[in-house]
């Protein structure tokens, strides 16, 4: 069974079974079943089954590759709850920004990784920006 970073912890990896796009789209019982991202997919045949599906993998061929990130980030905005997971090649010093894009799991090539890359999710005590994971930015937290 794989393990992965997922809600700030290392775990094993029980999720549904994953189908790419394509296959996803073809089944007719595709409710619980998760489907993997490729860079350059369009989102917009999972936008009306939103609220159906339990984890979207998104993949990252290289780490210098950041359609994913946009990816998550037009997920969250448009209401995805379920599991956001990156999968592929990014580096633990992504961790941060892809987890406030709004990744919550991290699955990388090499398991061996996990237990270095896990402080990365605490890399930054404050942020000025906004993000999906905090809305607000550092100004307007200040005077709340």
């Amino acid at each position: 069974m794989p393990r992965l970073i997922k809600n700030g912890a290392i775990v094993e990896d029980h999720g549904p079974e994953v189908l790419d796009l394509e296959q996803w789209l073809e089944r007719e019982d595709r409710g619980n079943r998760a489907v993997v991202l490729e860079p350059g997919e369009s989102l917009a045949p999972l936008l009306e089954h939103i609220d159906e599906i339990p984890l979207v993998l998104v993949n990252f061929p290289t780490f210098m590759d950041g359609r994913g990130f946009s990816y998550a980030r037009e997920l969250r905005e448009r209401g995805y709850k379920g599991e956001l997971r990156a999968v592929g090649h990014f580096i633990r010093d992504q961790l941060t920004y892809l987890s406030r894009c709004g990744f919550d799991a991290f699955q990388f090539e090499d398991e061996t990784e996990l237990e270095a890359a896990l402080p990365s999710l605490a890399d930054f005590s404050e942020y000025y920006q906004a993000s999906i994971n905090q809305p607000q930015p550092l100004f307007r937290r200040r005077d709340a």
